[in-house]
């Protein structure tokens, strides 16, 4: 069965003066993939998911999510798209409830659905016991869980995660993991993920591609990865072992 492509870009470039955030990216993402968005602090990740997103312009090139231009078409985008940054923020002193039916309202989500869609997303991230709970009281996991429903509530096509587990302990780590693989299969939900946990990456990735220095050096299945720069096959491989190849080259 033929896959759709969600999100591609071609050449598309940042540059602040002289110097290049993002240069010459070419990348196509498939409907339903995981796909590990890799690199350093610094690397150009986040200024590729602010153009995708349509929050800053691009200085050349262009972008397609599910079809539309960022630049020219940001509500159009914004409103099949999610995202959940680092520093997932919400009003500490209201509830879980009262934050999403805010952010409903911000997305002018009709009052007669978003109750139906606020309670089907805490069921899905596992807080629906806590829907009362303000947000102030909330754990660090329980926090990006609740990140995770407002995305959610917009029916997303495509979600863009940056660090989703950093600051996790082992068990929510594990939670949201299993969140993520699940929305994915269940509702073929697009994830590209921004990560330096590159054993969880592993773990979940369909493809990854590695970003240094604002450019793409390599992006593709990992084992298909392996084989090009450690020369192993059916050998035991590990993404933090390809990741520094290419690191170490550039």
């Amino acid at each position: 069965m033929a896959t759709q492509t969600v999100i591609e870009t071609r050449e598309l470039s940042k540059y602040y003066g002289q110097q290049a955030a993002v240069d010459s990216l070419t990348l196509q993402v498939q409907e339903g993939e995981i796909f590990g968005f890799l690199g350093p602090n610094g690397a150009g990740k986040t200024t590729t998911i602010l153009m995708l997103l349509g929050l800053t312009e691009p200085s050349k090139g262009e972008a397609l999510v599910c079809g539309f231009n960022p630049t020219r078409e940001p509500l159009k985008v914004k409103r099949l798209v999610g995202y959940l940054p680092e520093h997932v923020g919400f009003y500490r002193d209201m509830n879980a409830r009262e934050n999403l039916q805010y952010v409903a309202r911000l997305n002018k989500i009709p009052h007669q659905t978003s109750s139906d869609k606020i309670d089907e997303a805490l069921d899905t991230v596992g807080l629906s016991e806590d829907a009362e709970r303000k947000v102030g009281t909330f754990s660090r996991g329980m926090t990006q869980r609740l990140g995770i429903s407002e995305v959610l509530i917009k029916d997303p096509k495509i979600c863009f995660l940056d660090e989703p587990t950093l600051g996790l302990d082992p068990d929510g780590a594990i939670r949201m993991i299993e969140l993520i693989q699940s929305l994915s299969r269940d509702r073929k939900i697009t994830m590209l993920i921004c990560s330096h946990n590159l054993d969880q990456m592993q773990k979940i990735s369909h493809r990854v591609g590695i970003m240094i220095k604002g450019k793409l050096v390599a992006v593709g299945p990992m084992e298909d990865l392996a084989k090009e720069k450690l020369g192993v096959d059916k050998e035991k491989y590990t993404l933090e072992q390809i990741y520094m190849k290419y690191f170490h080259e550039v």
